[in-house]
């Protein structure tokens, strides 16, 4: 008994030494459960028409290590058949790229200057393992730099006014065109017109016929071109005017195009620059265009001797402007941008454009008369010792457009121009005497012009011609 016992105990022994052994062996062959990528949502700003980059990896940095070449934009295409989806284009927003180091670009279509809708992606550890999907978030900020303490700035580019080349004149975010009903007469000189204000400012309704009052840190832009200049026929920009509101009040900065029209510098001092072009007949110009000193900008940029703008009224601009988005009447844009109180009176009196004949010829003379002429043409203006208050809410009177008005200064002139205007007889009226001259001491407006505006005289003419006789 006690033999079988022992033999026993042996082959136990030997049994669990056996499946101790197993186990050994067993426990070497263990693995750690692989973990999985994680990938982690990103958010980021860019500029307003420039490419934004961001590396999607810098924040996954939990669960498996990732490899960056295996990035793929969900929804996107595999440009380089490699098995990643690397490019995702999203039609009037732009395309997203990531290349082989996890960097992910977008690259804004032109005219783009919004967020745009954001995107997700995916990335593999070494073993292919697929992460989460995770979501790009982009915010757009505008570029726009005014520093009330060191403007005006030495160039335009300064301001990051436009995005893209900067003579295609292509506003960036926050940067709002707009256009009067009527335009000031330059020479012919075609303009394109913006306005910029601080985020979280906005302007204030004064009235009909007055200038908006556009909050401290608010930028006027007005640049100057020609299309058709010869020999060339190419798009000439001479001059950019800006009135910038400072804490004391409005300034002016000039600011002159070189010949390659890639820059605009800071010039106050005045000059001209000789022009030929081919107007929308086809017929040849040329004049030596004048761009004004800081000087000549005050003489008609002035109420009080203070300096004003002249053209942002509601009046003005209480009309359609076809923007990128559509048409749009530009004193609900303004409401709608966050650059005016919505405060407007439901009935604004409002110029015409003079150039449209299916509107009365009244109209189109006084809104000629009043966007040319009633800067000076008014109360506490540079001309308001003279008779004439050629403001569009006061023209209706024709006694403040001159007529049947005696000329107080005949000194140098014709008897025949007793009147201001003489109804029915254009060479009995001083208005049109001065508007048809060149000559420095005789033309009006006295500055802003070295030709004839051909079409406004003829205009005047129609609308002095259609008048009934003094009494």
């Amino acid at each position: 008994m006690k033999k079988i016992y022992g033999a026993f105990t042996v082959f136990l022994a030997v049994a669990l030494f056996a499946s101790f052994l197993i186990s050994c062996s067993d426990d070497d062959k263990y693995t750690e459960p692989d973990d999985l990528p994680i990938a982690t949502d990103d958010v980021s700003t860019y500029t307003a028409g420039n490419t934004a980059v961001i590396n999607i990896l810098d924040n996954d940095t939990t669960g498996d290590l990732v490899n960056p070449a295996s990035v793929s934009l969900v929804n996107g295409s595999d440009t380089d058949s490699n098995g990643t989806l690397d490019r995702r284009e999203i039609t009037g927003e732009g395309i997203w790229t990531v290349n082989a180091t996890g960097v992910l670009t977008f690259t804004p279509a032109m005219n783009f200057l919004s967020s745009p809708n954001p995107i997700t992606y995916t990335v593999q550890d070494n073993q292919g393992n697929i992460s989460n999907a995770a979501t790009v978030s982009l915010t757009v900020i505008s570029g726009v730099t005014v520093d009330l303490s060191l403007v005006p700035y030495p160039k335009l580019s300064d301001y990051q006014f436009f995005v893209g080349v900067m003579k295609d004149q292509n506003p960036t975010l926050g940067v709002l065109p707009y256009e009067p009903a009527s335009s000031l007469f330059t020479d012919y000189a075609l303009k394109k017109r913006f306005v910029w204000m601080p985020e979280g400012t906005l302007a204030t309704y004064n009235g009909d016929g007055n200038v908006l009052e556009l909050p401290v840190g608010a930028v006027i832009i007005k640049n100057f071109y020609y299309n058709n200049v010869q020999p060339s026929n190419t798009t000439r920009i001479i001059e950019s005017r800006l009135m910038i509101r400072k804490s004391t009040g409005w300034i002016f900065a000039e600011y002159v195009w070189n010949d390659e029209q890639t820059e605009a510098f800071l010039d106050m001092n005045g000059s001209t620059t000789a022009i030929s072009w081919l107007d929308q007949n086809n017929i040849s110009r040329s004049t030596n265009y004048r761009i004004p000193s800081e000087g000549e900008c005050f003489v008609c940029h002035k109420s009080n001797e203070v300096a004003v703008p002249i053209g942002i009224k509601p009046q003005n601009i209480n009309v359609p402007y076809n923007y990128i988005t559509g048409s749009q009447n530009q004193l609900a844009k303004w409401v709608q941008m966050g650059y005016l109180e919505n405060n407007l009176p439901s009935n604004i009196l409002t110029t015409v454009n003079y150039k449209d004949e299916s509107q009365p010829l009244d109209l189109r003379a006084r809104s000629y008369i009043d966007i040319n002429c009633a800067h000076c043409h008014r109360n506490n203006s540079h001309c308001d010792y003279r008779p004439m208050r050629f403001a569009f809410e006061e023209s209706a009177d024709l006694v403040n457009m001159g007529v049947c008005v005696d000329t107080q200064d005949m000194s140098g002139f014709p008897s025949a121009l007793g009147k201001i205007v003489t109804p029915g007889n254009i060479n009995r009226s001083m208005l049109h005497h001065r508007m048809g001259s060149t000559d420095p001491a005789v033309m009006m407006p006295l500055i802003g012009r070295t030709l004839v505006h051909e079409e406004g005289l003829a205009l005047i003419e129609a609308w002095i011609n259609s008048l009934e006789p003094c009494e």
